[in-house]
């Protein structure tokens, strides 16, 4: 399906882009082109296709839970920019 400038220009209004010529020219060009895949994707037999959201399966990947030690409470507070005793000291957040 070929687009007319004016169809290129109503776009543009409608979307509210300003464009040069010479964008009008390649915006003619590019919509017309995806316009004529979509025809092509409209003549493919789709009647034995149920509906889907989701083309592939959906699966998580996690990694199993491990037990492991901790850092050390010492080196953690060394890197906090205010701590009161072996806490972290933070602003209020609620009064």
């Amino acid at each position: 399906m070929k687009l007319s400038r004016d169809e290129v220009l109503h776009i543009a209004r409608l979307a509210r882009l300003g464009l040069t010529e010479s964008e009008v020219d390649k915006m003619q060009e590019q919509l017309s082109h995806i316009l004529e895949n979509f025809e092509i994707l409209q003549r493919v037999d789709t009647t034995d296709v149920p509906p889907t959201a989701q083309s592939i399966p959906l699966q998580n990947v996690l990694r199993d839970d491990e037990v492991a030690e901790s850092f050390p409470p010492a080196d953690i507070l060394n890197n906090a920019p205010r701590r009161e005793g072996d806490y972290f000291r933070v602003r209020p957040v609620l009064e």
